[in-house]
């Protein structure tokens, strides 16, 4: 009877002599690289794509760390080296982000939302529920705020952290009630002569069939109209996704503000590529050709501020982040809230004017 070879081990033959797998530096370097990536990718499930660099040093770091409390080694000089060139990485990333990377970093999942600023910025809220119509849309929240000293009322698109939140809060795409809560709560701050501050985090509002029933455009709209002739002052601030209407329905102010990585724009990237390409892979080139990054929102007028954020994003340095905002709302409730109402209005009707102007001329070719 024949002998049957023995099969070959999984990781290719052996060298007879030394009983290891022929190419063993090989392999072990191919080993070491897929390991390598797989923890890049374990990272990476948590950020961003073209964050990986970033996350694959501060994982170093963070192992540096482990090790060192653990072997009571002194690794201070690895890593304060690791932490100075993880700077400067992160730095390279972000000062290049495309436009459609700066929308994914205002949908990062660890970004700071409305209650992350209610619980961290504000010395005390007591929330106003309801539109006195219909229902208590969770996708909006006002209510009353104070931060050092100074009372306002505030008006947020509601995310949600969990998954369990997010449904709840319907993802912050509102309902019509929850644009006529809005404005019940606004004429409810201007009968009593409290300034306002709204914080827009929204993809847009809800298209569902039972919104549009209850009018969801007709409470856009007014809500629109209404805040021309509001007569306190109106700070508005995108702190993430400011998506079309849903974002405007809540952002006529006297002063009108973005984060650096957050976005304001007349539709979502893959909704315009959905309609000029029929298909949502064309979104990158859908959001270069929107312009709705805060350098060009500045550019362009759109925005009157952009908020810096920490190095990295303010889903980095959340805390960071939401002390840049406080600091700009309290900025300018200072030098808004001497101005007479009429000056306001007037203002307010003028900066919305001025958007969209055309210079005509003789074309260079």
């Amino acid at each position: 009877m024949a002998k049957r070879p023995k099969p070959e081990p999984e990781n290719g033959p052996q060298d007879s002599k030394k009983g290891r797998p022929k190419n063993g530096k090989k392999a072990a370097k191919a080993d070491a690289e897929k390991k390598r990536r797989g923890a890049a990718d374990r990272l990476a499930e948590g950020g961003l794509s073209f964050e990986r660099p970033i996350l694959e040093m501060e994982h170093k770091i963070q192992e540096l760390k482990t090790l060192a409390s653990s072997t009571k080694l002194n690794l201070n000089g690895e890593v304060v080296a690791l932490e100075d060139r993880l700077a400067k990485v992160t730095g390279d990333v972000y000062s290049g982000l495309t436009a459609w990377e700066r929308v994914c970093v205002a949908r990062h999942p660890a970004r700071p939302v409305a209650s992350d600023y209610i619980a961290q910025m504000l010395d005390d809220f007591v929330e106003l529920h309801g539109d006195r119509l219909f229902a208590d849309d969770q996708a909006i929240v006002t209510g009353l705020a104070t931060v050092a000293g100074r009372r306002f009322l505030m008006i947020a698109h509601r995310k949600g952290k969990t998954v369990k939140e997010r449904v709840l809060c319907n993802f912050a795409c509102a309902h019509p009630e929850g644009y006529r809560k809005a404005l019940e709560k606004m004429r409810f701050a201007e009968k009593f002569g409290i300034p306002i501050v709204t914080l827009i985090n929204t993809p847009g509002a809800y298209p569902g069939i039972g919104a549009e029933e209850r009018g969801q455009a007709r409470a856009i709209a007014l809500n629109i109209r209404e805040m021309f002739s509001i007569r306190v002052p109106i700070l508005s601030l995108v702190i993430g996704e400011g998506g079309s209407g849903g974002a405007l329905g809540i952002a006529v102010g006297d002063r009108v503000a973005t984060l650096e990585h957050a976005y304001y724009s007349v539709i979502s990237p893959e909704g315009c590529a959905a309609i000029l390409w029929k298909s949502g892979e064309k979104a990158p080139e859908a959001a270069a050709a929107l312009r709705l990054t805060a350098p060009d929102l500045l550019k362009n007028g759109i925005v009157d501020d952009v908020i810096p954020e920490p190095l990295g994003g303010a889903h980095r340095h959340p805390e960071a982040t939401i002390a840049n905002v406080r600091n700009w709302i309290l900025d300018w409730l200072d030098r808004l809230s001497p101005l007479a109402p009429e000056e306001l209005l007037q203002r307010r009707y003028e900066r919305f004017r001025a958007m969209g102007q055309v210079e005509e001329g003789q074309v260079d070719e």
